[in-house]
């Protein structure tokens, strides 16, 4: 009983407990509730007073835009508003401008007008007096013109030639002393005589017996030889040699050592002269490919093809006037570099084209054309630069100077070859250029004597004086340069003189 009465209490302590832990949790949460409901309208009032703040200062800014925008749009009125008056001025001056530039052409017109009639009327007064002069002096104006400029002419003769005299010789001495020590350095340095090897075309023989094996039995062996070779053999009753003719420099030089080694080998045949023959071919052949780049190597022009230096090799076998083609190529590449560098040209360019100025004449008996035309090809085709075409092709004057190059290869030209003791003439060319010469000068008028001294080099011609006078004299001397110029080859250059004497001769009785 006293248990169940303990239960009963328990349970009813638990249910008390309860309502008074619900009572105590309303409580809290009522407490809890009511401090939201105060954070809640605290933040209200804050979002408000943001959101006010905010918005007061939108308002300011964008009243502050606002007011800028419409300063600055009052100021761009303003400046329109000047520049329209600008516009509007300047338009009013230029308007001016024009009707003053109309009333001045006006002016002008009225100007020139005006001065026509006056040059008309003094045209007639002009001619109206010439005519009066014509008739009082017997002469027409062309007669009085002539006559007068005659009179002036005799009269300011001597200031004249003095004039001349002043323009010739202004900054010549300069110009000449330059020009002589740009000259002689290159000449002194490449001073060593070049050795003119002529081949010869004749071939010794050991005995006149051997003349015999060589023509063969019915001339077998002399036909076999020339087909294989390309040349005549010339076979005479002068003792101890043979002549061979082509003209082929290389056959003729194919021919000389082929006929060599058979005189020495002894067994001349048809089918021994065809063997000998093409191995003095590649003979021949080695010896230009070898010189020709021992040419190139000498001169210091790299890099060119091998089968143009095989042309250029052809050259070790041609002569011009007893010089050498291939050594006057190589000592005309020297002068070239020096006055290059002297000059400030390009020295490779001007050494390249003295190299090749005269390939042409390698293959000129085989090829139409001049041996510049020629040499023009073989660059060409060969792929040599464009510069190193012009450098070599004005050498003879054939082709404008079209680069400072073409002039240096022109001058090493004569330079090498106008030299004393470079080249050599025969008799019958000599004497004929000095009468070429003498003749030129022989058939002007007032000529009395011509003489050609200094194997050609200069000429000296003397005037009548009652027929060429001081001033005439210089005419003459220039009109005689140029036909040389235009008519004789040579190398160098020819020192034209015209001498005017007057002699006064009285006798006493």
């Amino acid at each position: 009983m006293e248990l169940k009465i303990v239960a009963v209490l328990l349970a009813l302590a638990g249910i008390v407990g309860i309502g008074i832990g619900y009572f105590l949790r309303l409580i809290i949460s009522l407490g809890k509730r009511g401090s939201m409901e105060l954070e809640i309208k605290q933040m209200m009032l804050d979002a408000q007073e943001k959101v006010k703040r905010i918005t007061d200062e939108g308002e300011k800014a964008a009243k502050a835009k606002a007011d800028a925008i419409i300063n600055e749009h009052r100021g761009k009125e303003q400046d329109l508003k000047k520049s329209e008056e600008r516009l509007l001025r300047r338009e009013e001056l230029l308007d001016k401008r024009q009707a003053d530039q109309d009333k001045e052409q006006s002016e002008l017109k009225n100007k020139i007008e005006e001065v026509k009639r006056v040059k008309e009327r003094v045209d007639a007064l002009a001619a109206e007096r010439e005519g009066a002069l014509e008739k009082a002096a017997g002469l027409s104006s062309e007669d009085a013109k002539t006559e007068l400029l005659a009179m002036v002419e005799k009269r300011s003769e001597e200031d004249i030639l003095i004039r001349i005299y002043k323009l010739e010789n202004a900054n010549r001495e300069k110009l000449d002393k330059k020009a002589k020590e740009i000259l002689t350095t290159a000449v002194h340095r490449i001073g060593n005589s070049v050795v003119s090897d002529v081949l010869a075309t004749t071939v010794a023989l050991p005995n006149d017996e051997i003349k015999g094996k060589i023509i063969g039995k019915e001339g077998r062996n002399i036909r076999a030889f020339e087909r294989a070779t390309g040349v005549e053999v010339i076979v005479d009753d002068t003792p101890g040699t043979i002549t061979l003719s082509s003209f082929d420099p290389v056959r003729r030089q194919v021919a000389r050592v082929a006929l060599e080694n058979l005189i020495l080998d002894g067994r001349i045949q048809p089918a021994k002269i065809e063997e000998v023959v093409l191995k003095a071919q590649e003979e021949i052949n080695q010896i230009m490919k070898k010189k020709g780049e021992e040419a190139a190597y000498e001169a210091r022009v790299p890099n060119a093809d091998p089968k143009l230096l095989q042309i250029l090799g052809r050259l070790y076998f041609r002569t011009s006037y007893g010089q050498n083609v291939l050594d006057h190529s190589v000592e005309m590449t020297h002068v070239a570099g020096i006055l290059a560098e002297e000059l400030g040209a390009d020295v490779a360019v001007a050494r390249a084209g003295a190299l090749f100025h005269d390939i042409g004449k390698a293959v000129d008996h085989e090829v139409p054309g001049t041996h510049v035309e020629i040499g023009r090809r073989i660059l060409q085709k060969f792929g040599v630069s464009e510069a190193v075409v012009k450098a070599m092709q004005a050498h003879h004057e054939e082709y404008p100077y079209e680069t400072p190059e073409s002039m240096i290869v022109q001058v090493a030209d004569a330079i090498s070859g106008g030299r004393p003791g470079a080249r050599r003439d025969s008799v019958e060319n000599y004497i004929k250029r000095l009468e070429e010469l003498e003749g030129i000068a022989k058939s002007k008028p007032g000529v009395e004597k011509v003489y050609a001294i200094q194997a050609g080099r200069e000429v000296r011609v003397f005037v009548k004086p009652d027929q060429v006078t001081d001033l005439e004299a210089h005419k003459l001397a220039r009109d005689i340069a140029d036909q040389i110029e235009k008519e004789m080859q040579y190398p160098g250059e020819i020192k034209v003189h015209v001498i005017r004497e007057n002699r006064v001769i009285e006798y006493a009785r």
